[in-house]
């Protein structure tokens, strides 16, 4: 039937007074151009027919998958195939007589093939990326560099085969002559190469997930991870900023993840109170009767006093000096307050590490280290949490007559020149 056709446009041609040899080539042209616009025309109905059906499906449908293979236009590409495959087989018929035009044209029908089929590939896969990234259990997984290495091998598959293609060899061929050029392939895509080792070694040492904050010094980065592709993973600092770091330093270098901390019970409070040596004393009977006006020691104080007074007795001790023997002092009875005062703090995670403990002493004073655990974990919470008990801690301070180290100002140092 096709070479009937072509039989007739030629037999036209020749009796409407055109030479033999024109004849040949008007009618290889128009049977090119009439198939060409045979599968434009066809192309698009088969579109309109696909988008018309997958819109109604995509609306219908319980899951948004479809929706997303619409949006990334993968009927637009399924559409493609059929007019494609008429070209392939039709388009032929016009270069009967001439073989050489025939060969490029079917050379170029399959790269356009080739090419069709990567790029079908690649919106099916970002359909399907888009789509997992709407199930909760996947939205910190690093679908991105999934993708990406999926894309790098379609890539490299579909190059071989262009390359074959256009050179008329096989594949393996093409193997041979990589191998003898693999140093300078390595050196060329040394980069590429390490994002893919470092994404899939991240990915499945499950080392950073979308969502997680992290701090890498090195790089500037201190914030929540948004995006984690093949070569980079981006950072949003806590300023607004977007940092990006090389996927590859995520296994090379240090960094801290603050996961574990999330998905714990308690965000850690670690601060130090540094006290005036000086101010640090053996307690009085006295002082002891005034302290015991404070509710949350008062027990603790009676306990404790009354064990050391026993103490004192049983052993002969002789307090007209306050070193001999057993005494309370100062700064281990604020400890103790401490201590207590976290205990009944609302804010403070029982359950885990609490402790008020005191550090070797410095040319700045000798610190009193506050550790323990905040329930809310939230930023903003956990600095109101923790302002709030230094501050009541900094206001304790006088009660036991400790003073915390502070450099002198220049008004206190003309203070000190006024009095002398």
């Amino acid at each position: 039937m096709n070479n009937g056709l072509r039989r007739i446009l030629y037999d036209y041609l020749i009796q409407s007074g055109v030479e033999t040899n024109t004849a040949a080539y008007l009618n290889a042209l128009l049977l090119f151009v009439g198939i060409i616009l045979f599968a434009v025309l066809l192309d698009y109905i088969i579109w309109k027919v696909l988008r018309f059906a997958s819109v109604r499906f995509a609306r219908r449908s319980s899951t948004n998958f479809d929706d997303f293979l619409v949006v990334n236009k993968v009927p637009r590409y399924v559409a493609h195939i059929v007019p494609l495959l008429l070209l392939y087989e039709l388009l032929p018929l016009a270069f009967l007589d001439y073989e050489y035009a025939e060969g490029i044209v079917l050379k170029g029908i399959e790269i356009l093939a080739v090419i069709l089929v990567l790029l079908l590939i690649r919106s099916l896969l970002r359909s399907i990326k888009d789509y997992l990234k709407t199930l909760p259990h996947m939205k910190d997984k690093p679908l991105d560099s999934y993708i990406q290495v999926f894309m790098i091998f379609a890539w490299i598959g579909g190059l071989l085969t262009l390359f074959a293609v256009l050179t008329d060899t096989t594949i393996w061929k093409f193997f041979t002559a990589l191998g003898a050029a693999s140093a300078v392939i390595l050196l060329i895509f040394k980069d590429t190469i390490l994002g893919l080792v470092a994404s899939i070694q991240v990915s499945i040492n499950d080392m950073v997930r979308i969502g997680d904050w992290i701090t890498f010094e090195k790089f500037g980065a201190d914030g929540n991870v948004t995006e984690i592709s093949l070569a980079t993973v981006k950072v949003q600092n806590f300023d607004k900023t977007i940092t990006t770091i090389p996927t590859y330093s995520l296994i090379s270098d240090s960094f801290q993840n603050w996961r574990g901390m999330q998905a714990s019970g308690g965000r850690r409070i670690k601060r130090a109170l540094l006290i005036k040596q000086k101010s640090i004393k053996f307690l009085t009977a006295d002082n002891i009767e005034t302290l015991k006006g404070i509710q949350i020691i008062s027990k603790y104080l009676e306990t404790r006093n009354t064990i050391i007074d026993t103490y004192n007795k049983e052993h002969d001790i002789d307090k007209q000096i306050a070193i001999n023997g057993r005494n309370l002092t100062n700064l281990g009875v604020f400890r103790k307050y401490a201590e207590t005062y976290l205990k009944n703090h609302s804010a403070i995670n029982q359950t885990m590490t609490l402790m008020t403990r005191q550090l070797p002493p410095t040319s700045q004073g000798i610190p009193l280290e506050i550790y323990a655990f905040s329930s809310d974990k939230r930023w903003e919470n956990y600095e109101y949490i923790m302002a709030d008990i230094f501050d009541h801690l900094l206001a304790a301070l006088p009660y036991f007559e400790l003073e915390t180290f502070e450099l002198p100002t220049t008004m206190d140092i003309n203070l000190d020149k006024v009095k002398k």
